[in-house]
């Protein structure tokens, strides 16, 4: 087993003995450091993941954006393809159905009528395993956000990573693959990592 999944192994464990009350006080917190940075910048598109296992949760932030009159898509994956596709969610109850791995992820039939142009997303909101204080970012090992931030994204979407403070070293090995975030937001702290000049929230737009 490589340095790599070893660490992403016992970093996940360390994370799923988080119990129900304390992971929902630390995703709350989370939520609110989240909004607190990008309300400013009035972001139109947002694209998040689904909170699953013991993830940051992300479905009330979700709600709030849609409240608030954002267009909030979520991913739908192709195993087959390796890919993800962006689709928008208008009630996420009805719209939700467990799908890769059981992670939520839209009903295949709203591909149709609820797919975005992925170079209209403002900002990418990644999940992942282990974080460190540059930007660095460990996924799950599928490079499915990795994959659809090179290649699907405008460079000037904004990258947001959340995780809990316990997953975030103060250096990871990163491949040439491996896509940085641009901030990651913990319970306890803002990290600034990636920070390229030409994100939107540095332009405006």
């Amino acid at each position: 087993m490589c340095d790599t999944d070893s660490m992403r192994k016992q970093v996940l464990a360390q994370r799923d003995m988080l119990g129900p009350g304390e992971r929902k006080e630390k995703s709350e917190r989370i939520r609110h450091r989240f909004l607190d940075l990008v309300n400013p910048f009035d972001p139109a598109t947002f694209f998040l993941f689904v909170n699953f296992r013991s993830e940051v949760e992300t479905l009330e932030l979700i709600g709030q954006l849609l409240e608030s009159g954002k267009t909030v898509t979520v991913p739908l994956v192709s195993v087959n393809e390796k890919s993800m596709t962006a689709v928008r969610l208008i009630d996420p109850d009805k719209d939700l159905v467990p799908g890769y791995y059981g992670i939520l992820e839209p009903r295949k039939d709203l591909l149709k009528t609820r797919t975005i142009d992925h170079k209209t997303i403002d900002i990418v909101v990644l999940p992942g395993s282990v974080f460190d204080e540059r930007g660095g970012r460990l996924g799950y090992g599928g490079g499915f956000y990795d994959r659809f931030i090179a290649n699907e994204v405008l460079p000037s979407a904004l990258r947001i990573a959340l995780a809990f403070e316990l997953q975030v070293q103060s250096e990871i090995p990163q491949q040439p693959h491996d896509q940085p975030a641009d901030f990651i937001i913990t319970e306890q702290r803002v990290i600034h990592g990636n920070l390229d000049p030409s994100r939107r929230i540095y332009t405006g737009r």
